[in-house]
């Protein structure tokens, strides 16, 4: 008991100074709660100025270009491929902007595509067909002395102002355009008549100085005189082999409509050539023939379109083909020349209302349909003669001698 009392005494001796160093550390928490707005404020300004803005400065564009061009290329392609800022967020793959996409409009690649750097930026991206060229064959014009003097006119109108300031493989180019279509059951049998066609419409003429308004203008007598010298050549039997089969062309600087539906073939100086797409853009399909009159220059002639680029794309055009042709043969030293009979001509005659026309590009049996009551004595007499009976009892009947 005595031990006990000795210990409480202790204990109320030394609470006064416990109490005073209570009351020491709460004065202290008060002091530095009302010290911390200051210091909170300095180490914000210090933090600022010391990480945050170096930080933000080098996250500029410039910045983050600067250091990822001193990366890894694999890294670099790693840190890009986890960028979440370059995730597509089309889970499907569909192309930017697809939810804003009108197909009411035609869809562009961005950029201006009529004319101008644009146009060839626009035709470089659609590659060349990469299919044999090949030659035609040589075409010597055989006409009047008039016919002669037109065409030759006619031919170097059209290389003066196509291709005037072009080299001469690229007149020549031009020339053998105009000679190929000559030739090609769907345009004009004449070199006139080719140059000139649609030369009526704002915008349908086949060789752009027809309805421009070129024509105005007298040409340098230098240019003319190369150009006639080349249309010479051309209509004296001189074959272009760069261009070929080709019936179409374009200046490299602009990208027109009817591009893409043509076998894009080959540049020659500043202008694409195209060619017909199958067998129809093949030289042995050019079997048409000069029919000379380059003065009849008809008004329907005039104001006619392309039949494959103009409109009617999904319209082949209707030609007319001989119901017989003419082949030479030499036997054994001795030639002769045959008349036959041509059996896609023959089978179009067959068409419903006697038209000879043949479609081009279309596919024709060589005999004619059986009619339905021909069809009917063929299946009969099959079926006679798998009865084993006569198919033609009324035939032989005739033939027996009378009792």
């Amino acid at each position: 008991m005595r031990e006990d009392s000795q210990i409480r005494q202790a204990i109320d001796r030394r609470a006064p100074a416990g109490l005073a160093a209570l009351l020491a550390l709460a004065a202290a928490v008060v002091a530095l709660m009302l010290a911390a707005p200051v210091v909170r404020h300095a180490a914000a300004s210090e933090v600022r100025s010391a990480i945050i803005a170096p930080t933000l400065a080098s996250l500029t564009d410039q910045a983050l270009n600067a250091a990822a061009a001193k990366l890894d290329p694999a890294i670099r392609a790693i840190a890009r491929r986890h960028d979440p800022a370059l995730r597509r967020p089309d889970r499907w793959d569909r192309p930017v902007g697809w939810a804003q996409f009108d197909l009411r409009k035609a869809p562009d690649i961005g950029f201006d595509t009529k004319e101008g750097e644009g146009a060839v930026i626009a035709n470089s991206l659609r590659p060349f067909a990469g299919l044999p060229i090949r030659p035609m064959r040589p075409f010597v014009l055989q006409a009047a002395a008039d016919d002669n003097a037109r065409a030759l006119h006619c031919m170097t109108q059209a290389i003066y102002f196509e291709a005037a300031r072009e080299p001469v493989r690229g007149q020549q180019a031009v020339a053998q355009v105009v000679l190929n279509r000559l030739r090609h059951p769907a345009y004009p049998k004449s070199v006139c008549g080719v140059v000139y066609q649609g030369s009526a419409l704002n915008t349908g003429c086949q060789f752009t100085f027809t309805c421009d308004g070129a024509l105005r203008w007298t040409p340098q007598a230098a240019l003319w005189r190369q150009a006639q010298e080349v249309a010479k050549k051309a209509l004296a039997g001189y074959v272009d082999k760069d261009v070929g089969s080709a019936t179409h062309y374009h200046a490299a600087y602009v990208v027109p409509y009817w591009a893409p539906t043509l076998v894009k073939m080959t540049q020659v100086g500043q202008h694409i050539f195209y060619r017909w797409t199958g067998p129809w853009g093949e030289p042995p399909a050019f079997t048409g023939r000069y029919e000379g009159h380059e003065g009849n220059l008809t008004p329907q002639l005039l104001a006619s379109l392309d039949p494959l680029t103009q409109g009617r794309l999904g319209v082949r055009p209707q030609i007319e083909l001989p119901t017989e042709r003419k082949i030479t043969l030499a036997v054994a030293g001795e030639v002769r020349t045959y008349t036959v009979a041509d059996p896609p001509a023959a089978a179009a005659t067959a068409l419903p209302g006697g038209d000879r026309s043949h479609q081009a590009g279309a596919l024709y049996a060589s005999r004619r349909q059986p009619t339905p009551d021909e069809i009917k004595r063929i299946n009969d007499s099959l079926a006679a003669i798998e009865k084993g009976s006569d198919p033609h009892p009324a035939a032989e009947s005739k033939t027996q001698p009378d009792a």
